[in-house]
Protein backbone atom coordinates (compact mmCIF):
# COMPACT_ATOMS: atom_id res chain seq x y z
CA UNK A 1 0.00 0.00 0.00
CA UNK A 2 2.81 2.39 0.99
CA UNK A 3 4.67 1.56 -2.23
CA UNK A 4 1.58 2.37 -4.30
CA UNK A 5 1.20 5.70 -2.49
CA UNK A 6 4.84 6.62 -3.19
CA UNK A 7 4.42 5.66 -6.86
CA UNK A 8 1.31 7.83 -7.15
CA UNK A 9 3.04 10.84 -5.56
CA UNK A 10 6.04 10.48 -7.88
CA UNK A 11 3.73 10.22 -10.90
CA UNK A 12 1.84 13.36 -9.88
CA UNK A 13 5.06 15.30 -9.34
CA UNK A 14 6.31 14.23 -12.76
CA UNK A 15 2.95 15.14 -14.29
CA UNK A 16 3.16 18.62 -12.74
CA UNK A 17 6.68 19.07 -14.10
CA UNK A 18 5.50 18.03 -17.58
CA UNK A 19 2.69 20.58 -17.49
CA UNK A 20 5.11 23.29 -16.40
CA UNK A 21 7.50 22.28 -19.16
CA UNK A 22 4.77 22.45 -21.80
CA UNK A 23 3.70 25.87 -20.55
CA UNK A 24 7.27 27.13 -20.65
CA UNK A 25 7.77 25.86 -24.18
CA UNK A 26 4.86 27.91 -25.47
CA UNK A 27 6.94 31.00 -26.19
CA UNK A 28 9.11 31.49 -23.15
CA UNK A 29 6.53 33.54 -21.30
CA UNK A 30 3.17 33.13 -19.64
CA UNK A 31 0.31 32.60 -22.06
CA UNK A 32 -3.37 31.77 -21.95
CA UNK A 33 -4.15 28.04 -22.10
CA UNK A 34 -0.57 26.90 -22.51
CA UNK A 35 -1.98 23.38 -22.00
CA UNK A 36 -5.49 22.10 -22.82
CA UNK A 37 -7.90 23.54 -20.22
CA UNK A 38 -9.30 21.04 -17.71
CA UNK A 39 -12.29 21.55 -15.46
CA UNK A 40 -16.01 21.13 -14.86
CA UNK A 41 -19.05 22.61 -16.61
CA UNK A 42 -22.62 22.64 -15.31
CA UNK A 43 -24.43 21.89 -18.59
CA UNK A 44 -24.52 18.09 -18.75
CA UNK A 45 -26.02 17.75 -15.29
CA UNK A 46 -27.99 20.95 -14.68
CA UNK A 47 -28.88 22.37 -18.09
CA UNK A 48 -30.38 25.83 -17.80
CA UNK A 49 -31.30 25.40 -14.13
CA UNK A 50 -28.01 25.45 -12.21
CA UNK A 51 -28.16 27.42 -8.96
CA UNK A 52 -25.44 28.89 -6.78
CA UNK A 53 -25.90 26.09 -4.25
CA UNK A 54 -25.49 23.48 -7.00
CA UNK A 55 -22.42 25.25 -8.34
CA UNK A 56 -20.71 25.67 -4.96
CA UNK A 57 -21.34 22.04 -4.03
CA UNK A 58 -19.76 20.85 -7.29
CA UNK A 59 -16.85 23.27 -7.02
CA UNK A 60 -16.07 21.99 -3.54
CA UNK A 61 -15.67 18.47 -4.94
CA UNK A 62 -13.71 19.81 -7.91
CA UNK A 63 -11.29 21.49 -5.53
CA UNK A 64 -10.84 18.54 -3.21
CA UNK A 65 -10.78 15.59 -5.63
CA UNK A 66 -9.93 16.80 -9.14
CA UNK A 67 -7.81 19.93 -8.71
CA UNK A 68 -4.78 17.89 -7.56
CA UNK A 69 -4.80 16.28 -11.02
CA UNK A 70 -4.95 19.55 -12.97
CA UNK A 71 -8.67 20.29 -13.27
CA UNK A 72 -8.87 24.03 -12.65
CA UNK A 73 -11.87 25.64 -14.40
CA UNK A 74 -15.37 25.83 -12.92
CA UNK A 75 -17.87 27.01 -15.54
CA UNK A 76 -21.51 28.08 -15.22
CA UNK A 77 -23.13 27.25 -18.52
CA UNK A 78 -26.18 28.72 -20.23
CA UNK A 79 -29.18 30.29 -18.54
CA UNK A 80 -27.82 32.00 -15.40
CA UNK A 81 -29.83 35.11 -16.28
CA UNK A 82 -33.17 33.31 -16.74
CA UNK A 83 -35.71 33.91 -14.00
CA UNK A 84 -37.83 30.95 -15.12
CA UNK A 85 -35.56 28.56 -17.07
CA UNK A 86 -38.17 25.81 -16.93
CA UNK A 87 -40.16 27.83 -19.49
CA UNK A 88 -37.47 27.48 -22.19
CA UNK A 89 -39.85 25.39 -24.38
CA UNK A 90 -42.11 28.49 -24.41
CA UNK A 91 -39.78 31.41 -25.26
CA UNK A 92 -42.57 33.95 -25.07
CA UNK A 93 -42.85 33.26 -21.33
CA UNK A 94 -39.17 33.65 -20.48
CA UNK A 95 -38.14 36.40 -18.07
CA UNK A 96 -34.63 37.82 -17.79
CA UNK A 97 -32.47 39.63 -15.26
CA UNK A 98 -30.91 42.62 -17.08
CA UNK A 99 -29.01 45.64 -15.76
CA UNK A 100 -29.60 49.30 -16.64
CA UNK A 101 -27.15 49.00 -19.55
CA UNK A 102 -28.88 46.03 -21.18
CA UNK A 103 -26.48 43.32 -19.96
CA UNK A 104 -27.57 40.04 -18.45
CA UNK A 105 -26.85 39.63 -14.74
CA UNK A 106 -27.36 36.62 -12.43
CA UNK A 107 -30.85 36.02 -11.07
CA UNK A 108 -30.65 36.75 -7.32
CA UNK A 109 -33.15 34.04 -6.44
CA UNK A 110 -30.80 31.50 -8.02
CA UNK A 111 -27.48 33.22 -7.19
CA UNK A 112 -28.02 35.08 -3.91
CA UNK A 113 -24.37 36.19 -3.61
CA UNK A 114 -25.01 38.48 -6.60
CA UNK A 115 -26.67 40.92 -4.20
CA UNK A 116 -24.07 42.93 -2.29
CA UNK A 117 -24.96 46.17 -0.50
CA UNK A 118 -28.48 46.02 -1.94
CA UNK A 119 -27.31 45.93 -5.55
CA UNK A 120 -26.61 43.21 -8.10
CA UNK A 121 -22.83 42.92 -8.44
CA UNK A 122 -23.01 39.95 -10.77
CA UNK A 123 -20.70 37.02 -10.23
CA UNK A 124 -17.96 39.02 -8.48
CA UNK A 125 -18.49 37.42 -5.05
CA UNK A 126 -18.91 33.93 -6.47
CA UNK A 127 -15.79 34.25 -8.63
CA UNK A 128 -13.83 35.46 -5.61
CA UNK A 129 -14.90 32.34 -3.72
CA UNK A 130 -13.90 30.10 -6.66
CA UNK A 131 -10.50 31.80 -6.77
CA UNK A 132 -10.11 31.21 -3.03
CA UNK A 133 -10.38 27.48 -3.79
CA UNK A 134 -7.39 27.76 -6.12
CA UNK A 135 -9.63 27.44 -9.18
CA UNK A 136 -10.63 29.58 -12.15
CA UNK A 137 -14.13 30.85 -12.93
CA UNK A 138 -15.95 30.68 -16.26
CA UNK A 139 -19.36 31.53 -17.70
CA UNK A 140 -21.31 30.80 -20.86
CA UNK A 141 -23.07 33.35 -23.07
CA UNK A 142 -24.76 33.32 -26.45
CA UNK A 143 -23.29 35.87 -28.84
CA UNK A 144 -25.19 39.09 -29.36
CA UNK A 145 -27.38 41.45 -27.38
CA UNK A 146 -30.62 40.73 -25.46
CA UNK A 147 -33.70 41.32 -27.55
CA UNK A 148 -35.34 42.86 -24.50
CA UNK A 149 -32.50 45.40 -24.23
CA UNK A 150 -33.06 46.36 -27.87
CA UNK A 151 -36.79 46.64 -27.36
CA UNK A 152 -36.16 49.01 -24.44
CA UNK A 153 -33.26 50.67 -26.32
CA UNK A 154 -31.10 50.72 -23.21
CA UNK A 155 -27.85 52.72 -23.19
CA UNK A 156 -24.53 50.90 -23.73
CA UNK A 157 -22.24 51.51 -20.77
CA UNK A 158 -19.13 53.56 -21.46
CA UNK A 159 -20.36 54.89 -24.81
CA UNK A 160 -22.79 57.26 -26.48
CA UNK A 161 -24.52 54.35 -28.21
CA UNK A 162 -27.73 52.53 -27.35
CA UNK A 163 -28.82 48.93 -27.89
CA UNK A 164 -30.61 49.74 -31.16
CA UNK A 165 -27.36 51.10 -32.58
CA UNK A 166 -25.50 47.83 -31.91
CA UNK A 167 -28.15 45.23 -32.70
CA UNK A 168 -28.51 43.46 -36.04
CA UNK A 169 -32.17 42.42 -35.87
CA UNK A 170 -31.84 40.52 -39.16
CA UNK A 171 -29.40 38.13 -37.50
CA UNK A 172 -30.58 35.74 -34.80
CA UNK A 173 -29.13 32.51 -33.53
CA UNK A 174 -31.32 29.83 -35.16
CA UNK A 175 -31.81 27.87 -31.93
CA UNK A 176 -31.75 30.59 -29.25
CA UNK A 177 -34.65 32.99 -28.64
CA UNK A 178 -32.88 35.46 -26.33
CA UNK A 179 -30.56 37.62 -28.44
CA UNK A 180 -30.08 39.54 -31.66
CA UNK A 181 -26.76 39.57 -33.47
CA UNK A 182 -24.30 42.46 -33.34
CA UNK A 183 -23.36 44.85 -36.12
CA UNK A 184 -19.77 45.02 -37.31
CA UNK A 185 -19.60 48.69 -36.35
CA UNK A 186 -18.29 51.01 -33.61
CA UNK A 187 -21.60 50.58 -31.78
CA UNK A 188 -21.25 46.81 -31.97
CA UNK A 189 -17.70 46.99 -30.63
CA UNK A 190 -18.88 49.27 -27.84
CA UNK A 191 -21.41 46.61 -26.82
CA UNK A 192 -18.82 43.86 -26.53
CA UNK A 193 -16.38 46.22 -24.80
CA UNK A 194 -19.06 46.90 -22.17
CA UNK A 195 -19.70 43.18 -21.70
CA UNK A 196 -16.05 42.31 -21.23
CA UNK A 197 -15.49 45.22 -18.83
CA UNK A 198 -18.31 43.76 -16.78
CA UNK A 199 -16.97 40.19 -16.93
CA UNK A 200 -13.46 41.34 -16.09
CA UNK A 201 -14.80 43.18 -13.04
CA UNK A 202 -16.50 39.97 -11.97
CA UNK A 203 -13.25 38.02 -12.21
CA UNK A 204 -14.16 35.80 -15.16
CA UNK A 205 -11.27 33.61 -16.36
CA UNK A 206 -13.00 31.73 -19.21
CA UNK A 207 -15.76 32.90 -21.53
CA UNK A 208 -17.62 30.28 -23.55
CA UNK A 209 -19.44 31.99 -26.41
CA UNK A 210 -22.14 30.00 -28.20
CA UNK A 211 -23.70 30.19 -31.67
CA UNK A 212 -20.51 31.68 -33.07
CA UNK A 213 -18.16 28.94 -34.30
CA UNK A 214 -20.75 27.34 -36.57
CA UNK A 215 -24.39 27.66 -37.62
CA UNK A 216 -23.52 30.44 -38.26
CA UNK A 217 -19.79 31.16 -38.22
CA UNK A 218 -19.55 34.79 -37.07
CA UNK A 219 -16.02 35.98 -37.70
CA UNK A 220 -16.87 39.64 -37.14
CA UNK A 221 -18.22 38.94 -33.65
CA UNK A 222 -15.28 36.67 -32.78
CA UNK A 223 -12.98 39.57 -33.69
CA UNK A 224 -15.04 42.01 -31.63
CA UNK A 225 -14.98 39.73 -28.56
CA UNK A 226 -11.24 39.10 -28.98
CA UNK A 227 -10.58 42.85 -29.08
CA UNK A 228 -12.91 43.47 -26.14
CA UNK A 229 -11.01 40.91 -24.06
CA UNK A 230 -7.75 42.67 -24.88
CA UNK A 231 -9.25 46.01 -23.89
CA UNK A 232 -10.70 44.61 -20.65
CA UNK A 233 -7.24 44.28 -19.13
CA UNK A 234 -7.95 40.77 -17.79
CA UNK A 235 -6.60 37.53 -19.32
CA UNK A 236 -9.73 35.58 -20.29
CA UNK A 237 -9.69 32.29 -22.18
CA UNK A 238 -12.08 32.48 -25.14
CA UNK A 239 -13.93 29.25 -25.96
CA UNK A 240 -15.99 29.15 -29.19
CA UNK A 241 -19.05 26.94 -29.57
CA UNK A 242 -20.69 24.94 -31.07
CA UNK A 243 -19.08 22.97 -33.89
CA UNK A 244 -18.26 21.72 -36.30
CA UNK A 245 -15.87 24.61 -36.84
CA UNK A 246 -14.80 24.37 -40.48
CA UNK A 247 -11.20 23.33 -41.07
CA UNK A 248 -10.69 26.27 -43.40
CA UNK A 249 -11.25 28.58 -40.41
CA UNK A 250 -8.51 26.95 -38.31
CA UNK A 251 -5.99 29.77 -38.60
CA UNK A 252 -8.62 32.44 -37.96
CA UNK A 253 -10.04 30.88 -34.81
CA UNK A 254 -6.53 30.01 -33.65
CA UNK A 255 -5.47 33.64 -33.88
CA UNK A 256 -8.54 34.91 -32.00
CA UNK A 257 -9.38 32.25 -29.39
CA UNK A 258 -7.81 29.56 -27.24
CA UNK A 259 -10.29 26.71 -27.82
CA UNK A 260 -13.00 25.99 -30.35
CA UNK A 261 -15.45 23.17 -30.81
CA UNK A 262 -14.76 20.67 -33.59
CA UNK A 263 -18.27 19.16 -33.48
CA UNK A 264 -21.79 19.70 -32.32
CA UNK A 265 -22.67 18.61 -28.77
CA UNK A 266 -21.36 15.26 -27.55
CA UNK A 267 -23.55 13.24 -25.22
CA UNK A 268 -23.44 9.76 -23.72
CA UNK A 269 -24.15 7.95 -26.99
CA UNK A 270 -21.62 5.59 -28.58
CA UNK A 271 -23.03 5.38 -32.13
CA UNK A 272 -26.13 6.08 -34.16
CA UNK A 273 -27.45 7.58 -37.36
CA UNK A 274 -28.99 10.67 -35.78
CA UNK A 275 -27.41 14.01 -36.62
CA UNK A 276 -27.70 15.23 -33.03
CA UNK A 277 -26.18 14.64 -30.60
CA UNK A 278 -22.73 13.70 -31.85
CA UNK A 279 -21.56 10.25 -30.83
CA UNK A 280 -18.23 9.14 -29.40
CA UNK A 281 -17.52 6.93 -32.43
CA UNK A 282 -18.14 9.81 -34.83
CA UNK A 283 -15.36 11.89 -33.23
CA UNK A 284 -12.48 9.76 -34.49
CA UNK A 285 -12.28 11.19 -38.00
CA UNK A 286 -12.77 14.78 -36.81
CA UNK A 287 -10.15 14.44 -34.10
CA UNK A 288 -7.64 13.16 -36.66
CA UNK A 289 -8.29 16.11 -38.99
CA UNK A 290 -7.80 18.67 -36.22
CA UNK A 291 -4.81 17.13 -34.40
CA UNK A 292 -2.20 19.13 -36.29
CA UNK A 293 -3.73 22.40 -35.12
CA UNK A 294 -3.31 21.65 -31.40
CA UNK A 295 -0.54 23.71 -29.85
CA UNK A 296 0.03 25.87 -26.74
CA UNK A 297 -2.68 28.52 -26.65
CA UNK A 298 -4.77 26.78 -29.33
CA UNK A 299 -6.83 23.66 -28.58
CA UNK A 300 -9.42 22.05 -30.88
CA UNK A 301 -12.20 21.10 -28.47
CA UNK A 302 -13.89 17.69 -28.85
CA UNK A 303 -16.54 18.78 -26.26
CA UNK A 304 -17.33 17.62 -22.76
CA UNK A 305 -16.99 14.28 -20.99
CA UNK A 306 -20.57 13.07 -20.30
CA UNK A 307 -19.55 10.56 -17.63
CA UNK A 308 -20.72 9.73 -14.13
CA UNK A 309 -24.10 10.93 -12.88
CA UNK A 310 -25.92 13.21 -15.32
CA UNK A 311 -28.60 14.64 -13.09
CA UNK A 312 -30.91 16.29 -12.19
CA UNK A 313 -31.53 18.18 -15.47
CA UNK A 314 -29.43 16.91 -18.40
CA UNK A 315 -30.50 18.82 -21.49
CA UNK A 316 -30.40 15.80 -23.83
CA UNK A 317 -31.44 12.19 -23.34
CA UNK A 318 -33.97 10.24 -21.26
CA UNK A 319 -33.75 12.38 -18.12
CA UNK A 320 -31.62 12.06 -14.99
CA UNK A 321 -29.33 9.06 -15.27
CA UNK A 322 -25.93 7.50 -14.87
CA UNK A 323 -24.00 7.87 -18.13
CA UNK A 324 -25.13 5.44 -20.82
CA UNK A 325 -21.52 4.91 -21.90
CA UNK A 326 -20.03 1.57 -20.84
CA UNK A 327 -16.76 1.44 -18.92
CA UNK A 328 -14.91 0.58 -22.15
CA UNK A 329 -16.56 3.44 -24.01
CA UNK A 330 -15.62 5.90 -21.27
CA UNK A 331 -12.00 4.77 -21.40
CA UNK A 332 -12.08 5.12 -25.16
CA UNK A 333 -13.48 8.64 -24.99
CA UNK A 334 -11.00 10.05 -22.50
CA UNK A 335 -8.11 8.27 -24.25
CA UNK A 336 -9.06 9.70 -27.64
CA UNK A 337 -9.51 13.18 -26.13
CA UNK A 338 -6.07 12.88 -24.50
CA UNK A 339 -4.30 11.83 -27.69
CA UNK A 340 -6.13 14.57 -29.61
CA UNK A 341 -4.99 17.02 -26.88
CA UNK A 342 -8.53 18.26 -26.41
CA UNK A 343 -9.65 20.26 -23.39
CA UNK A 344 -10.97 17.90 -20.69
CA UNK A 345 -14.18 19.38 -19.30
CA UNK A 346 -16.24 17.09 -17.05
CA UNK A 347 -20.04 17.09 -17.26
CA UNK A 348 -20.80 14.79 -14.31
CA UNK A 349 -22.63 15.90 -11.21
CA UNK A 350 -19.58 15.92 -8.95
CA UNK A 351 -21.66 15.77 -5.79
CA UNK A 352 -22.47 12.16 -6.80
CA UNK A 353 -18.95 11.33 -8.00
CA UNK A 354 -18.45 7.55 -7.76
CA UNK A 355 -15.10 5.82 -7.38
CA UNK A 356 -15.09 4.42 -10.92
CA UNK A 357 -15.63 7.85 -12.49
CA UNK A 358 -13.02 9.40 -10.19
CA UNK A 359 -10.49 6.76 -11.25
CA UNK A 360 -11.34 7.36 -14.90
CA UNK A 361 -10.82 11.12 -14.61
CA UNK A 362 -7.61 10.92 -12.58
CA UNK A 363 -5.61 8.34 -14.53
CA UNK A 364 -2.34 10.26 -14.34
CA UNK A 365 -0.70 8.84 -17.48
CA UNK A 366 -3.74 9.67 -19.61
CA UNK A 367 -3.73 13.22 -18.27
CA UNK A 368 0.02 13.51 -18.93
CA UNK A 369 -0.57 12.64 -22.58
CA UNK A 370 -3.25 15.31 -22.87
CA UNK A 371 -1.27 17.95 -21.01
CA UNK A 372 2.33 17.34 -22.02
CA UNK A 373 2.35 15.75 -25.50
CA UNK A 374 4.44 17.77 -27.95
CA UNK A 375 2.59 16.38 -30.99
CA UNK A 376 0.12 13.61 -31.76
CA UNK A 377 -1.49 12.01 -34.76
CA UNK A 378 -3.57 9.12 -36.07
CA UNK A 379 -1.10 6.71 -37.71
CA UNK A 380 -3.40 3.86 -38.74
CA UNK A 381 -7.03 3.34 -39.65
CA UNK A 382 -7.91 -0.18 -40.75
CA UNK A 383 -11.58 -1.06 -40.77
CA UNK A 384 -12.79 -0.13 -37.30
CA UNK A 385 -9.37 -0.09 -35.67
CA UNK A 386 -7.60 3.24 -35.12
CA UNK A 387 -4.07 3.80 -33.85
CA UNK A 388 -2.74 7.08 -32.45
CA UNK A 389 0.73 7.97 -31.26
CA UNK A 390 1.91 10.91 -29.18
CA UNK A 391 5.39 12.40 -28.80
CA UNK A 392 6.18 13.13 -25.18
CA UNK A 393 8.99 15.02 -23.44
CA UNK A 394 12.33 13.27 -22.87
CA UNK A 395 12.03 11.30 -26.08
CA UNK A 396 9.20 9.09 -24.82
CA UNK A 397 6.08 8.13 -26.74
CA UNK A 398 2.59 6.81 -26.13
CA UNK A 399 0.48 4.66 -28.43
CA UNK A 400 -3.25 3.92 -28.33
CA UNK A 401 -5.14 1.24 -30.24
CA UNK A 402 -8.91 1.74 -30.45
CA UNK A 403 -11.50 -0.84 -31.47
CA UNK A 404 -14.70 0.90 -32.53
CA UNK A 405 -16.43 -2.29 -33.72
CA UNK A 406 -19.15 -4.15 -31.84
CA UNK A 407 -17.03 -7.29 -31.42
CA UNK A 408 -13.61 -7.96 -29.91
CA UNK A 409 -10.57 -7.89 -32.21
CA UNK A 410 -6.97 -9.04 -32.09
CA UNK A 411 -4.27 -6.53 -32.97
CA UNK A 412 -0.63 -7.21 -33.80
CA UNK A 413 1.67 -4.81 -35.63
CA UNK A 414 5.42 -4.18 -35.63
CA UNK A 415 6.17 -0.98 -33.74
CA UNK A 416 8.18 0.20 -36.73
CA UNK A 417 5.00 0.17 -38.84
CA UNK A 418 3.49 2.64 -36.36
CA UNK A 419 6.41 5.06 -36.60
CA UNK A 420 7.90 4.01 -33.26
CA UNK A 421 11.31 2.86 -34.47
CA UNK A 422 12.99 -0.52 -34.80
CA UNK A 423 14.70 -0.81 -31.42
CA UNK A 424 13.36 -2.97 -28.63
CA UNK A 425 11.26 -1.08 -26.13
CA UNK A 426 9.32 -1.60 -22.92
CA UNK A 427 5.56 -1.19 -23.16
CA UNK A 428 3.70 -0.19 -20.01
CA UNK A 429 -0.06 -0.57 -20.32
CA UNK A 430 -1.61 2.55 -18.85
CA UNK A 431 -5.05 1.15 -18.11
CA UNK A 432 -4.05 -2.34 -16.95
CA UNK A 433 -0.64 -1.65 -15.40
CA UNK A 434 1.12 -4.56 -17.12
CA UNK A 435 4.64 -4.24 -18.57
CA UNK A 436 6.10 -5.97 -21.64
CA UNK A 437 9.87 -5.77 -22.04
CA UNK A 438 12.06 -6.24 -25.13
CA UNK A 439 9.09 -5.59 -27.43
CA UNK A 440 9.36 -4.97 -31.15
CA UNK A 441 5.65 -5.28 -31.84
CA UNK A 442 2.40 -4.28 -30.22
CA UNK A 443 -0.14 -7.02 -29.56
CA UNK A 444 -3.51 -6.60 -27.90
CA UNK A 445 -6.87 -8.26 -27.55
CA UNK A 446 -9.36 -5.42 -27.65
CA UNK A 447 -12.95 -5.68 -26.41
CA UNK A 448 -15.80 -4.08 -28.33
CA UNK A 449 -15.55 -0.28 -28.13
CA UNK A 450 -12.34 -0.70 -26.16
CA UNK A 451 -8.86 0.80 -26.10
CA UNK A 452 -5.37 -0.07 -25.02
CA UNK A 453 -2.84 2.66 -24.23
CA UNK A 454 0.87 1.94 -23.82
CA UNK A 455 3.74 4.08 -22.64
CA UNK A 456 6.70 3.39 -24.94
CA UNK A 457 10.23 3.66 -23.60
CA UNK A 458 13.41 2.69 -25.41
CA UNK A 459 15.40 0.14 -23.46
Amino acid sequence: MFGKLIATVVLLLLFASMVGSAAGQADGKSMLAATPPMGWNSWDSYGLRVSERDFRDNVSVLASKLKPFGYSYAVIDEGWFLVNPEERPHPERLKYEIDANGRYIPVPARFPSAIQDDRNTGFAALAEWVHSQGLKFGIHIVRGIPRESVQRNLPIEGSAFSAEDAADTSDACPWDPTNWGIKDSPAGQAWYDSLLRQYASWGVDLLKVDCIANNPYKLSEIRQIHLAIQRSGRPIVLSLSPGPTALEHAEEVGSLSQMWRISNDIWDVWDGSQGFPRTIKSQFDLAAQWAKFARPGNWPDADMLPVGELRPYPDVGPGARHTRLTANEQRTQISLWAFARSPLIVGANLTALDSETLQLLTKADILRIDQSALASRQVLHEGEVYVWTADLPRGEHAVAVFNTSDTSVSFNKPLSSLGLGKKKVSLRNVWEGTVQRHATSLSAQLPAHGVTVDWVKTE
